[in-house]
């Protein structure tokens, strides 16, 4: 399969009254496009052949560039879009498995019917169910390897859809959920979005610390909005708890990375700054289980290095 080519104002009492008064349409600069489009078609033809080779159910959604939805077998003991190993401990843990209910908010109108409802994880290209793939796989969390490379104590244990309670400036806090929190550490993951969202200057401005952390005047604005509002959310989130922040983008998505450095040139604080940083995925899969490794590259064409 042919391969992308890369280089390498008043405030409201939590973030879920934010966002019923400020929407947080993405609105990427032109650069970001090409490549989400591109990863996204890559992992969309690279799911219809993975399917194909090992008979598993799926379906397309509609629409000029359908995506590929995979349903779980009929006694659900598997499902396509997830590394039988893996999907096998996600079962076993309760707040794992609860993960895997989160609804596909588009899927009355971009999926066919079907007996079940669709899930979110249930897309080839959600990150949240590579995230799952990768730190449910029996074993990852014990590579000492991979605990190195995050800066993770050994025995931590994967907990997803955390709510990271950053604290706004009216003695609030902000209730948004961050996609995992292994050990002392914030994980933002990142596949074919867009980027990292936008949002009112009013609303991120609105965070407790947030002119403590940020150099306001260095972060990319336009329109009255902070671009990649997901980041700064999140590094004040570990500015909060006293933990750590990491962003899990792939390497064939160059956008997402300097988005990344432009949040890390306005951060303040040199300690904090040292407790945050960017691993891309395919950085990750050099220090995974061999089955782990193969199931990365064919499914996704995250090659280890």
């Amino acid at each position: 399969m042919k391969r992308i080519a890369v280089a390498v104002r008043p405030f409201y009492d939590d973030a879920e009254e934010f966002a019923a008064v400020t929407p947080s349409e993405p609105r990427s600069q032109p650069q970001s496009f090409p490549y989400a489009a591109a990863l996204r078609r890559e992992l969309i033809e690279r799911s219809r052949i993975y399917a194909g080779r090992h008979g598993l159910l799926c379906r397309e959604s509609y629409g000029r560039e359908p995506t590929v939805c995979y349903l779980p077998s009929e006694d659900e003991a598997r499902h396509g879009n997830f590394l039988l190993q893996a999907y096998r401990a996600i079962q076993k843990d309760d707040s794992w498995r609860r993960r895997l209910e989160k609804s596909h908010t588009s899927a009355k109108r971009s999926l066919p019917h079907e007996d079940r409802r669709w899930r979110e994880l249930d897309s080839c290209i959600s990150s949240d169910a590579l995230l799952m793939n990768v730190f449910c796989y029996p074993g990852t969390i014990r590579e000492k390897c991979l605990l190195d490379m995050l800066g993770v104590e050994s025995g931590a244990v994967p907990q997803f859809g955390v709510k990271a309670r950053v604290p706004l400036a009216n003695g609030r806090a902000d209730r948004t959920e961050v996609d995992m929190k292994l050990g002392a550490m914030l994980v933002e993951a990142k596949l074919t979005e867009s980027d990292f969202q936008t949002k009112a200057a009013f609303v991120v401005e609105g965070y407790r610390d947030f002119g403590e952390v940020f150099e306001r005047g260095d972060l990319k604005q336009g329109d009255g909005r902070y671009f990649s509002y997901q980041l700064i959310r999140n590094v004040l989130a570990a500015q909060a708890n006293q933990c750590c922040f990491c962003v899990m983008i792939d390497a064939r998505r160059p956008d997402l990375q300097e988005a990344w450095f432009g949040v890390m040139r306005a951060i303040r604080l040199h300690d904090l700054r040292m407790r945050c940083k960017m691993i891309t995925w395919q950085e990750l899969a050099g220090v995974m289980p061999p089955r782990l490794q193969q199931f990365l590259d064919e499914k996704y064409g995250i090659i280890a290095g």
